[in-house]
């Protein structure tokens, strides 16, 4: 399976799932051809970018709420919150 980010304003939106018959060559020549499927079957619009759910490549796989860094070509993390100090007893 090819997964596939939306990515809207650098954020990634959604996440789908691409079969191998309509992606079927290894990153990144599965890109185009699962854009155009999800293009021209599917009929979803905006930037899709594939992602690795295996770490494999982009940095990391897209969550929802990540960002895409062009520069990098990589998906990033949100910053975690810093856990709130634990009180004295």
């Amino acid at each position: 399976m090819a997964h596939f980010a939306r990515i809207d304003s650098g954020i990634v939106r959604e996440v789908i799932v691409v079969s191998n018959d309509d992606a079927p060559d290894p990153y990144p020549e599965s890109e185009p051809l699962g854009q155009a499927y999800i293009a021209d079957t599917l009929k979803l619009e905006g930037v899709w970018l594939q992602t690795s759910y295996h770490g494999t490549f982009r940095g990391r796989y897209a969550g929802i709420g990540y960002t895409y860094d062009p520069t990098l070509d990589e998906f990033v993390a949100p910053p975690q919150p810093k856990p709130e100090p634990e009180p004295e007893p």
